[in-house]
């Protein structure tokens, strides 16, 4: 499972605790444990008052959004919640509504990319002229294995063409070198302008790193507590942003 190695680290620490076996230790263990989940509780609660207020309108703030500065958009979900299909379609047919037009799935184990034809039928507008002009959208579909393929082949593309000849001068790569080898691979995907990330951890779950070198990152908690309200007030939260090109930045929502 692919969240396995970031719960790795608690889950020893925890073994240590109960193998001592200190009361004191695994006391203060279950207390702590009890306090973050009520943390997060209180969190969750306080989430879905914002998006009863966002959506019925009381809070005026997200009323009319500018998606001139969001024209591709990236949406990372948890392989273990990506295999819900019906919550993904939901998802996207909330972006549609929104007015989202171009959109990066992706998901570590490529279960979204399985399931591409589904969401082609629905929402793809040059190959299904039956669907509502509203619901049209255009899809990348995205896994860990493709950046990790990807990499692979820009790097033998630039060992070959620098260091095969021992007589040819060795640059130092930088990005400038890495943009063209993908160019030259025809894998040089636009990077997503905003990325909604739905998961357990507030990381981008492998989602390739040469793709959101300008891109701005948003934890939007699990994809079954999805909110229609938090998504407008993510994007909101976007184009309001003076960004900083050559900084990634993270935002929680």
């Amino acid at each position: 499972m692919q969240t396995m190695d970031l719960l790795d680290g608690p889950q020893k620490i925890y073994r240590k605790i109960s193998q001592n076996e200190n009361i004191v230790l695994l006391l203060l263990w279950h207390v702590l444990h009890l306090i973050i989940k009520f943390m997060y509780f209180v969190r969750e609660i306080l989430r879905g008052i914002e998006n009863y207020l966002i959506i019925n309108e009381i809070v005026k703030t997200y009323e009319d959004l500018n998606l001139n500065r969001v024209k591709y958009l990236g949406i990372v979900v948890d392989s273990d919640e990506a295999r819900e299909t019906s919550k993904v379609i939901e998802l996207l047919e909330w972006l549609s509504d929104i007015g989202v037009k171009k959109v990066c799935l992706y998901d570590r184990e490529g279960v979204l990319k399985k399931s591409k034809e589904v969401f082609m039928e629905k929402f793809d507008s040059m190959e299904n002229s039956d669907v509502d002009h509203k619901r049209k959208m255009e899809f990348e579909f995205v896994s860990i294995i493709d950046g990790k393929e990807t990499v692979a082949k820009a790097a033998n593309l630039l060992n070959k063409k620098y260091y095969s000849d021992a007589n040819t001068e060795k640059p130092f790569f930088t990005e400038t070198y890495l943009t063209e080898a993908l160019r030259i691979l025809g894998a040089n995907e636009p990077d997503p302008d905003l990325l909604l990330i739905y998961g357990p951890t507030r990381c981008h779950l492998g989602f390739p790193a040469w793709r959101i070198r300008y891109t701005e990152m948003v934890h939007m908690g699990s994809l079954k507590n999805k909110k229609l309200g938090l998504i407008f007030k993510a994007i909101n939260k976007y184009t309001k942003v003076k960004q900083n090109y050559g900084e990634c930045i993270f935002f929680l929502i």
